[in-house]
Protein backbone atom coordinates (compact mmCIF):
# COMPACT_ATOMS: atom_id res chain seq x y z
CA UNK A 1 0.00 0.00 0.00
CA UNK A 2 1.44 3.35 -1.07
CA UNK A 3 1.69 5.83 1.83
CA UNK A 4 -0.43 8.96 1.44
CA UNK A 5 -0.30 12.31 3.21
CA UNK A 6 -4.00 13.19 2.83
CA UNK A 7 -6.96 10.76 3.05
CA UNK A 8 -8.03 9.60 -0.40
CA UNK A 9 -11.69 9.09 -1.28
CA UNK A 10 -12.65 6.86 -4.19
CA UNK A 11 -16.03 8.10 -5.31
CA UNK A 12 -18.55 8.27 -8.14
CA UNK A 13 -20.47 11.49 -8.62
CA UNK A 14 -24.00 10.08 -8.98
CA UNK A 15 -23.79 7.20 -6.48
CA UNK A 16 -26.08 8.01 -3.52
CA UNK A 17 -23.76 6.27 -1.06
CA UNK A 18 -20.82 8.33 -2.31
CA UNK A 19 -22.91 11.51 -2.29
CA UNK A 20 -23.75 11.19 1.38
CA UNK A 21 -20.13 10.47 2.26
CA UNK A 22 -19.04 13.59 0.37
CA UNK A 23 -21.74 15.67 2.11
CA UNK A 24 -20.39 14.77 5.53
CA UNK A 25 -16.78 15.29 4.49
CA UNK A 26 -17.55 18.69 3.01
CA UNK A 27 -19.58 19.93 5.97
CA UNK A 28 -16.88 18.71 8.36
CA UNK A 29 -14.18 20.67 6.56
CA UNK A 30 -11.79 17.70 6.77
CA UNK A 31 -9.22 17.70 3.97
CA UNK A 32 -9.66 14.76 1.62
CA UNK A 33 -8.43 14.13 -1.93
CA UNK A 34 -11.07 12.68 -4.25
CA UNK A 35 -10.61 10.18 -7.05
CA UNK A 36 -13.57 9.87 -9.43
CA UNK A 37 -13.96 6.21 -10.38
CA UNK A 38 -15.01 4.78 -13.73
CA UNK A 39 -17.30 1.99 -12.52
CA UNK A 40 -16.68 0.04 -15.72
CA UNK A 41 -12.92 0.21 -15.20
CA UNK A 42 -12.31 0.34 -11.46
CA UNK A 43 -8.76 1.21 -10.44
CA UNK A 44 -6.74 -1.69 -9.10
CA UNK A 45 -5.59 0.50 -6.21
CA UNK A 46 -9.19 0.78 -4.99
CA UNK A 47 -9.87 -2.93 -5.46
CA UNK A 48 -6.75 -3.74 -3.44
CA UNK A 49 -8.08 -1.64 -0.59
CA UNK A 50 -11.67 -2.94 -0.81
CA UNK A 51 -12.17 -6.07 -2.92
CA UNK A 52 -15.98 -5.67 -2.90
CA UNK A 53 -15.44 -2.95 -5.51
CA UNK A 54 -18.11 -0.47 -4.47
CA UNK A 55 -17.75 3.23 -3.75
CA UNK A 56 -17.14 5.09 -1.59
CA UNK A 57 -13.81 3.85 -0.27
CA UNK A 58 -11.69 6.04 1.99
CA UNK A 59 -7.99 5.35 2.47
CA UNK A 60 -6.63 7.10 5.56
CA UNK A 61 -3.08 8.35 5.92
CA UNK A 62 -2.39 5.82 8.68
CA UNK A 63 -3.28 2.94 6.36
CA UNK A 64 -6.80 2.26 7.61
CA UNK A 65 -9.54 1.75 5.05
CA UNK A 66 -13.21 2.70 5.49
CA UNK A 67 -15.47 1.29 2.79
CA UNK A 68 -18.96 1.88 4.17
CA UNK A 69 -20.54 5.26 3.50
CA UNK A 70 -22.09 5.70 6.94
CA UNK A 71 -18.78 4.90 8.58
CA UNK A 72 -17.10 7.52 6.40
CA UNK A 73 -19.75 10.05 7.46
CA UNK A 74 -19.17 9.25 11.13
CA UNK A 75 -15.40 9.42 10.68
CA UNK A 76 -15.54 12.91 9.19
CA UNK A 77 -18.07 14.22 11.71
CA UNK A 78 -16.13 12.74 14.63
CA UNK A 79 -13.22 14.97 13.64
CA UNK A 80 -15.28 18.13 13.17
CA UNK A 81 -19.04 18.60 13.25
CA UNK A 82 -19.60 22.36 12.93
CA UNK A 83 -23.24 21.98 11.81
CA UNK A 84 -24.09 19.66 14.70
CA UNK A 85 -25.26 16.78 12.51
CA UNK A 86 -24.38 14.31 15.27
CA UNK A 87 -25.70 16.43 18.13
CA UNK A 88 -28.62 14.34 19.33
CA UNK A 89 -29.56 12.45 22.43
CA UNK A 90 -29.42 8.65 22.52
CA UNK A 91 -33.14 8.25 21.81
CA UNK A 92 -33.08 10.57 18.78
CA UNK A 93 -29.90 8.93 17.48
CA UNK A 94 -31.52 5.51 17.68
CA UNK A 95 -34.64 6.82 15.94
CA UNK A 96 -32.51 8.31 13.17
CA UNK A 97 -30.69 5.01 12.68
CA UNK A 98 -34.00 3.19 12.28
CA UNK A 99 -34.89 5.58 9.45
CA UNK A 100 -31.48 5.16 7.83
CA UNK A 101 -31.67 1.37 8.15
CA UNK A 102 -35.06 1.33 6.42
CA UNK A 103 -33.73 3.63 3.71
CA UNK A 104 -30.68 1.44 3.12
CA UNK A 105 -32.69 -1.77 3.29
CA UNK A 106 -36.21 -2.10 1.94
CA UNK A 107 -36.44 1.34 0.34
CA UNK A 108 -33.15 0.93 -1.56
CA UNK A 109 -34.24 -2.48 -2.87
CA UNK A 110 -37.56 -1.03 -4.07
CA UNK A 111 -35.77 1.97 -5.56
CA UNK A 112 -33.53 -0.29 -7.63
CA UNK A 113 -36.52 -2.26 -8.91
CA UNK A 114 -38.42 0.94 -9.63
CA UNK A 115 -35.50 2.29 -11.67
CA UNK A 116 -34.79 -1.00 -13.43
CA UNK A 117 -38.07 -2.95 -13.32
CA UNK A 118 -36.95 -5.78 -15.59
CA UNK A 119 -33.67 -6.55 -13.85
CA UNK A 120 -33.88 -10.00 -12.25
CA UNK A 121 -37.64 -9.80 -11.84
CA UNK A 122 -40.40 -12.23 -12.88
CA UNK A 123 -41.54 -11.74 -16.48
CA UNK A 124 -44.97 -10.63 -15.29
CA UNK A 125 -43.38 -7.61 -13.60
CA UNK A 126 -40.60 -7.03 -16.08
CA UNK A 127 -42.07 -3.84 -17.53
CA UNK A 128 -44.03 -2.50 -14.59
CA UNK A 129 -42.57 0.10 -12.29
CA UNK A 130 -45.76 0.82 -10.37
CA UNK A 131 -45.71 -2.05 -7.84
CA UNK A 132 -42.26 -1.02 -6.61
CA UNK A 133 -43.08 2.67 -6.71
CA UNK A 134 -46.24 2.17 -4.71
CA UNK A 135 -44.62 -0.13 -2.15
CA UNK A 136 -41.81 2.39 -1.66
CA UNK A 137 -44.50 4.94 -0.83
CA UNK A 138 -44.77 3.59 2.70
CA UNK A 139 -41.31 4.87 3.55
CA UNK A 140 -41.88 8.15 1.72
CA UNK A 141 -45.08 8.72 3.68
CA UNK A 142 -43.14 8.12 6.89
CA UNK A 143 -40.69 10.83 5.85
CA UNK A 144 -43.55 13.14 4.87
CA UNK A 145 -45.25 12.77 8.23
CA UNK A 146 -42.04 13.69 10.02
CA UNK A 147 -41.46 16.67 7.76
CA UNK A 148 -44.96 17.93 8.45
CA UNK A 149 -43.84 18.43 12.06
CA UNK A 150 -40.48 20.09 11.48
CA UNK A 151 -38.28 21.36 8.66
CA UNK A 152 -35.93 18.37 8.65
CA UNK A 153 -36.38 14.69 9.45
CA UNK A 154 -35.39 14.85 13.09
CA UNK A 155 -35.84 18.49 14.06
CA UNK A 156 -35.67 22.04 12.73
CA UNK A 157 -31.99 21.50 11.89
CA UNK A 158 -30.36 19.26 9.30
CA UNK A 159 -28.82 16.12 10.72
CA UNK A 160 -27.02 12.94 9.75
CA UNK A 161 -30.37 11.36 8.84
CA UNK A 162 -31.19 14.04 6.26
CA UNK A 163 -27.78 13.79 4.61
CA UNK A 164 -27.85 9.99 4.62
CA UNK A 165 -31.34 9.69 3.11
CA UNK A 166 -31.75 12.60 0.69
CA UNK A 167 -29.53 11.17 -2.11
CA UNK A 168 -31.81 8.14 -2.34
CA UNK A 169 -35.05 10.15 -2.32
CA UNK A 170 -33.52 12.35 -5.02
CA UNK A 171 -32.81 9.28 -7.12
CA UNK A 172 -36.35 8.01 -6.60
CA UNK A 173 -37.86 11.37 -7.60
CA UNK A 174 -35.78 11.55 -10.77
CA UNK A 175 -37.39 8.43 -12.23
CA UNK A 176 -40.65 10.32 -12.79
CA UNK A 177 -40.41 13.81 -11.35
CA UNK A 178 -43.87 14.90 -12.53
CA UNK A 179 -45.50 11.97 -10.72
CA UNK A 180 -43.36 12.50 -7.62
CA UNK A 181 -44.25 16.19 -7.37
CA UNK A 182 -47.93 15.46 -7.91
CA UNK A 183 -47.91 12.73 -5.25
CA UNK A 184 -45.50 14.20 -2.70
CA UNK A 185 -45.82 17.89 -3.50
CA UNK A 186 -46.02 18.89 0.15
CA UNK A 187 -43.35 18.69 2.86
CA UNK A 188 -41.34 15.89 1.25
CA UNK A 189 -40.91 17.64 -2.10
CA UNK A 190 -40.08 20.91 -0.33
CA UNK A 191 -37.47 19.16 1.82
CA UNK A 192 -35.92 17.47 -1.20
CA UNK A 193 -35.81 20.67 -3.21
CA UNK A 194 -34.32 22.71 -0.37
CA UNK A 195 -31.52 20.19 0.12
CA UNK A 196 -30.59 19.47 -3.49
CA UNK A 197 -30.62 23.21 -4.28
CA UNK A 198 -28.44 24.03 -1.29
CA UNK A 199 -24.86 25.22 -1.89
CA UNK A 200 -23.62 22.20 0.06
CA UNK A 201 -25.33 19.66 -2.21
CA UNK A 202 -24.51 21.55 -5.41
CA UNK A 203 -20.88 21.65 -4.33
CA UNK A 204 -20.57 17.89 -3.85
CA UNK A 205 -22.26 17.27 -7.22
CA UNK A 206 -19.79 19.37 -9.21
CA UNK A 207 -17.87 17.55 -11.91
CA UNK A 208 -14.12 17.37 -11.38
Amino acid sequence: MTPIAVPLLYTFRRCPYAIRARLAILVSGVEVDACEVDLKNKPQEMLSLSPKGTVPVLQLADGRVIDESLDIMRWALSIHDPAGWMNSDAESAAEAMLLIDENDGSFKRLLDRYKYPGCGQPESLAHSREPYRDEAGRFLRTLSSRLAKHKFLMSESMSLADAAIVPFVRQFAQVDRAWFDATYGGPLAAWLESLVRSPLFENVMQKH
